[in-house]
């Protein structure tokens, strides 16, 4: 591995020309793929295998037309204060609204709020009911411009009204300002870290590169794949942090070469055939991670899953062929202003620095340091035993839209329970062995089954209201809907759901037709069920492969054992402090978070996929530093030293930059979006600063020689990808000797002598080397 990635940094190096002209190549063909590419269309949220899925595809099925998941738009009236919407007034300007909102572009119906007995008891409140025929990123501006032209003309008549709905959602999308405040704190932390502006400009470069490839891509495939705008967030959120992190190894260990007295060329083939082979196993476990969202089994999250993972490939691909191209470019620019002027580079991984005192302290002091860090994540894990799933709703927005007012007015007006009403399908076609609903040819009878069933459910705890069944033109199949007494999100709720269900033997044995419960809320129940039944498969299948691969890249037994064990103590303390946050609300306010409430579904899974990757890119980075130096003679102590002292201020800053790009994403105001970027970026603060730079270095520690112990036999069936770069050393002298016989020193960019050399050392040495 080591070998080869050398000769392609070599060759991407010395062909730097061809490398830029054929990634400019790519990001114009899909740049313009993405310009002409329609946009994607909503394919409906699909979840095989759940009843509530189950209950929709049979909705679309016997009422043809009437999508299941179409766009719908629940407009509330609430007239001025003591006033009634029933008064001659409220009413007309209730009804025109309704008029006006029927006769908008692709709306099936609207439903008229004084015939469907849509009136609170005391009749400050009504609603109306819109039914689009197309799913909510299909509605065109006409048919979006008429609901609001509509809403406002209703609030000129002096009621208040607002609007909730599907209908009503904007996209999210990434809004720009998250991806600058992530790239500007990336900028600052590089120049920090590297004290060049060349060194700082091309991690961030080649990152946006790679962001952009990926992107135009997803666009391109967007209206193929069904792709959403949250998944191009995911996507362009990960490229953009670890296509940064990934750069910056590259650049960090080609400026340790140089320091060494390597030529340019050289130094950018041994950086890439080091750290680019750490990045390359990095790179996969975070694929891995990614790509094995797919065993859940929710499309949607499978989508996300796999782009993300393909911004992930681009990152790879660009870290090992268009940043050692940049380098051919500019050899000497990404080196310190000083060894630019003094022609003196001067090699800080000889001499001390924080990373190696922090070595030390944690080598005389390892178990207190494990203690501490693991009594420390424990403590914050804990909150996670309270986690409650959901999916939040119009109530997690802020007061300051029109959803939420909507919301919160029909709950005080109709019960907390109205704003997630369960939808029951009764299937009435077929034979029917019991006699009570069957007329005398032994045949269902539809419209007694249907209420049979729907007086057998409203006799249920926790029911408020039953609404009359309402048929398919078939006659076959009946719908009605169910307004419990608690709120979406309530676990009585769900607790009415499951006795719903379970009382179905007893209720299609009388009546002989079946039926099944569904709508958003048993939807969002049958999601969270699902996906904690996937949580447990998910990580054995993810960890299992991730295991094998580090044991294929450090050839220990111990070393991916305790990564996965630190990756599962951070991934817990990260869901800990988003349950503090989003569930319990300490702290929120400060996030904009105005509404607690149950955790999103897909969430903790989702966490899991992400943060794994990430995880094991800060142990491959750092551990493989340290795995080099135990292989070339260092003791087990003096290793962990080496591997801080050359490591912990990038691994530190590529942290820094993490944190800032996924921390840049909680100002979204969507709140899928604003939770994964907080949960990532805390998951990340205590993956690197916590397990990787304490709690690794202690065990290692404590494990000394044992750390690295691998039984003979597995040693003989693992393959040899030599990530430490052993077989480089035999290779240097005899590239270098073919790079004097083709005259390598008449090109002024890879000329040793053309830039700065090591401290003491001459050009003509350095060439000599």
């Amino acid at each position: 591995m080591a070998t080869f990635l050398y000769r392609v940094g070599r060759l991407a190096f010395r062909r730097r020309w061809y490398v830029a002209l054929v990634w400019a190549a790519v990001l114009a063909a899909v740049g313009l793929g993405a310009l002409k590419a329609p946009g994607a269309s909503d394919d409906g949220f699909s979840m095989p295998g759940i009843e509530a899925q189950k209950a929709f595809d049979l909705m679309e099925q016997r009422f043809p037309g009437a999508t299941a998941d179409g766009a719908t738009a629940r407009v509330v009236f609430v007239a001025p204060g003591g006033e009634k919407v029933t008064a001659t007034e409220n009413k007309r300007a209730v009804e025109k609204a309704v008029a006006d909102l029927a006769d908008g572009p692709q709306v099936a119906s609207a439903v008229d709020p004084f015939q469907a007995k849509a009136v609170s008891k005391d009749g400050s409140t009504a609603y109306a009911s819109v039914t689009y025929k197309v799913a909510a990123n299909d509605l065109t501006d006409a048919g979006k411009t008429r609901l609001e032209r509509a809403i406002d003309t209703a609030r000129d008549s002096g009621l208040t009204v607002e609007a909730g709905g599907s209908a009503m959602d904007d996209g999210g999308g990434p809004g720009g300002v998250a991806e600058v405040i992530g790239v500007a704190i990336a900028a600052v932390v590089l120049l920090v870290t590297f004290g060049s502006l060349a060194a700082a400009g091309l991690p961030l470069l080649t990152a946006l590169i790679g962001v952009g490839v990926s992107m135009a891509t997803i666009l391109t495939l967007s209206q193929a794949l069904g792709l959403s705008t949250t998944t191009g967030t995911l996507a362009m959120m990960l490229g953009l942090a670890v296509g940064i992190d990934y750069a910056l190894f590259v650049v960090s260990r080609y400026r340790e070469e140089r320091a060494k007295g390597r030529a340019p060329q050289e130094a950018a083939g041994l950086a890439v055939g080091t750290a680019g082979s750490a990045v390359v196993f990095a790179g996969l476990t975070v694929i891995i991670a990614l790509a094995g969202l797919t065993v859940v089994g929710i499309p949607m999250l499978t989508k996300m899953g796999l782009a993300a993972a393909g911004a992930v490939v681009v990152a790879v691909l660009i870290a090992l062929t268009l940043v050692p191209a940049f380098l051919g470019f500019w050899p000497n620019a990404v080196l310190r202003r000083r060894a630019r002027k003094t022609g003196r580079i001067e090699d800080e991984g000889t001499r001390n620095n924080g990373g190696s005192r922090w070595a030390r302290f944690v080598l005389r002091r390892p178990l207190p340091v494990l203690l501490l860090g693991v009594v420390g994540l424990g403590a914050l894990a804990v909150p996670m035993t309270a986690l409650q799933l959901g999916m939040p709703g119009d109530e997690a927005k802020s007061t300051s839209t029109t959803e939420r007012r909507a919301y919160d007015a029909l709950a005080e007006a109709f019960g907390p329970g109205f704003n997630g009403p369960l939808t029951v399908v009764v299937d009435a076609k077929g034979d029917a062995d019991a006699k009570g609903a069957a007329d005398p040819k032994g045949t269902v009878d539809p419209k007694r089954a249907a209420e049979t069933v729907a007086q057998q459910i409203g006799r249920t705890e926790g029911v408020v209201s039953v609404s009359p069944p309402r048929f398919n033109q078939a006659g076959d199949t009946a719908v009605f809907q169910i307004v419990p007494s608690t709120s979406p999100t309530d676990e009585k709720t769900k607790g009415l759901v499951t006795t719903i269900r379970g009382e179905r033997p007893g209720v299609e044995s009388k009546t002989g037709a079946t039926f099944e419960v569904t709508g958003t809320t048993a939807l969002n129940i049958d999601i969270s069920d699902k996906v904690q039944a996937a949580l447990i498969p998910y990580l054995v299948v993810v960890v299992g492969l991730a295991i094998v691969l580090l044991l294929v890249v450090f050839r220990s037994l111990l070393v991916p054992l305790k990564a996965a064990l630190g990756f599962l103590l951070s991934v817990l303390a990260s869901l800990g402090v988003v349950v503090l946050v989003f569930q319990q609300g300490h702290g929120a306010g400060l996030l904009g978070v105005e509404q607690t409430g149950p955790i999103m579904s897909l969430m903790p899974i989702f966490l899991v996929g992400i943060v794994f990757g990430l995880a094991m890119d800060y142990e491959v980075f750092l551990v493989s530093r340290m795995r080099e130096a135990y292989v070339h003679g260092e003791r087990p102590g003096e290793a962990i030293t080496s591997g801080f002292r050359h490591s912990a201020r990038v691994v530190v800053a590529a942290a820094l930059i993490m944190i800032a790009v996924f921390a840049g994403f909680i100002g979204e105001s969507d709140s899928m979006i604003k939770m994964i970027g907080f949960g990532l970026a805390c998951a990340v603060l205590f993956d690197a600063f916590v397990v990787r730079m304490a709690i690794v270095p202690a065990v290692l520690a404590l494990l000394g020689d044992r750390a690295w112990w691998l039984p003979k036999w597995l040693d003989r069936l693992l393959p040899n990808v030599d990530v430490e770069g052993e077989a480089l050393s035999s290779r240097q002298e005899a590239d270098q000797e073919a790079d004097q016989g083709a005259g390598q020193e008449t090109d002024p960019q890879a000329d040793p002598e053309a830039g700065p050399h090591p401290a003491g050392t001459s050009g003509r040495e350095v060439a000599r080397t």
